[in-house]
């Protein structure tokens, strides 16, 4: 009996540490993987390293970058967007590679501020070997200023997927074989901002931006980057994490 209750005893001591072990990894900090890159001092990390925030004022914006480059990865993260009136700001996530501008390779999120009240336009596009002109739009069916929500950016050999919530949004398939051109061959690198556009950015730029609003405030959290498992066909997941820093 005693024997019994100590292997009981082991076990659920195990699951315990097991479970604090994956909190811990859960829980890292958002610093380990991004870095602030520009914006003297609007961006910053919190104390306990779990929310970036970006800040935008009449004088500059902000910005961050992943520390890392990858060559087909998913990209996750948590984002709170400009509450009340955002009119004539962006907010971003994207992959950009780093070489000659004329020939680069970019998959944008930019989510366009608008009057209070009015839903957030998500704008996406894809250059491929400075190829674009891709653009595609969405409204946001909820409202992303109220709470953190995940977007995801899945760039894959076959296709690049972009997903709200889990949610697939758009897909842009690799048909680089009927010489449609496809980012596949340059590592990109992750970056996010927060900047002015109020040329263009609401309603074509007719609503400008108010700057007594200022400064706008956009938190992002919980960001991981995962890059496809090298493994035999047809075993194991697809996908593995991976560490920004060894």
């Amino acid at each position: 009996m005693a024997s019994a209750f100590s292997s009981r005893g082991a076990c659920v001591l195990l699951a315990l540490l097991l479970g604090l072990c994956i909190a811990g990894a859960a829980a890292g900090r958002v610093d380990d993987g991004l870095e602030v890159t520009w914006g003297d001092g609007r961006g910053s990390v919190s104390p306990d390293g779990q929310v970036l925030t970006l800040s935008l004022d009449h004088t500059s914006g902000s910005g961050f970058r992943s520390k890392d480059t990858y060559l087909f990865a998913r990209a996750d993260v948590q984002i709170k967007l400009v509450p009340n009136n955002s009119a004539g700001t962006v907010t971003t996530f994207y992959f950009i590679s780093e070489g000659p501008w004329d020939i680069h390779d970019e998959v944008d999120l930019e989510f366009l501020g608008n009057v209070s009240g009015q839903p957030y336009t998500l704008h996406t596009n894809v250059y491929a070997y400075g190829n674009g002109s891709r653009e595609q739009q969405f409204h946001l069916w909820f409202d992303p200023t109220t709470d953190f929500h995940t977007y995801s950016i899945e760039w894959a050999q076959q296709h690049i997927l972009v997903l709200v919530d889990g949610t697939p949004i758009r897909e842009f398939k690799n048909h680089a074989d009927r010489g449609v051109p496809y980012p596949s061959s340059q590592q990109m690198r992750l970056y996010g901002s927060l900047w002015d556009a109020e040329d263009w950015a609401t309603q074509g730029g007719r609503v400008k931006t108010d700057w007594s609003q200022a400064p706008f405030v956009a938190q992002y959290r919980n960001f991981t980057a995962t890059a496809p498992a090298r493994r035999p066909v047809g075993t194991g997941s697809r996908w593995t994490r991976r560490r920004s820093r060894p």
